[in-house]
């Protein structure tokens, strides 16, 4: 059958947008090629022509410009249509493009909606709500652990205000009495040293006579044993 009716030839896949703007870029390139050449010869007419002088070969010579000058403007036409086409494939693709991102975006978007609803069957509002509670009361208890553990012992709690501003007027009493001299109380004033220099009442040097009461010394420089509690 194949031989009488031929092979089904697979169909060649469309070409893409891109291929189809690369495609017409080349052409249009082409395109300006001949226009520039179109215009260098434009320039070199327009010299002939201001080098002639008004006549026939004048005339010939803006004839020729004439020619080249109509095919330049169809090669404009036939750019600018280019251009044209390109541009609208450029939108085409441009909407291409969004319309991927725009898949993308969405299937990013339910794979991270499919991980929260994941993620807050684990988190119930009711449960950090129980777990702050919790929380506060442990705070609480731990003040009164402190408070408790800081409390001071033997201290009178009955000492009104007007106690202790009396206390606070006598202590304020107290520090200026002391400081009344020269400013600084008298637990803080450095003790007197003996004037050296002044006369004092010394007690006199001991005479010959004074020294003939005193008891005698034995070889040691103790004083003697008197002899009568040794006879006794």
């Amino acid at each position: 059958m194949r031989r009488v009716f031929g092979a089904k030839k697979d169909k060649e896949p469309p070409p893409s947008v891109q291929d189809a703007s690369d495609r017409i870029n080349k052409r249009g390139d082409n395109v300006d090629e001949k226009i520039k050449k179109l215009d260098a010869e434009l320039a070199r007419y327009k010299e002939q022509i201001k080098k002639t002088r008004p006549g026939p070969a004048q005339e010939a010579v803006k004839a020729r410009a004439m020619r080249v000058l109509k095919q330049k403007r169809m090669y404009e036409g036939q750019r600018d249509m280019l251009y044209n086409q390109t541009f609208n494939l450029d939108q085409v693709a441009f909407a291409a493009e969004g319309i991927k991102d725009a898949q993308q975006t969405m299937s990013a978007l339910k794979s991270a909606n499919k991980e929260l609803k994941g993620m807050m069957k684990t988190v119930k509002i009711q449960d950090i709500d129980s777990l702050q509670d919790e929380m506060m009361d442990l705070m609480d208890d731990s003040s009164e652990i402190q408070e408790s553990l800081g409390r001071s012992y033997n201290v009178p709690d009955d000492i009104d205000e007007d106690e202790l501003m009396g206390e606070l007027d006598a202590l304020e009493a107290d520090m200026g009495f002391e400081t009344e001299g020269d400013g600084v109380p008298s637990y803080l004033q450095p003790d007197k040293e003996p004037d050296f220099g002044s006369e004092l009442d010394l007690p006199s040097a001991p005479t010959g006579h004074g020294r003939s009461n005193m008891q005698g010394e034995d070889e040691l420089g103790l004083p003697a044993v008197p002899r009568a509690s040794l006879r006794g």
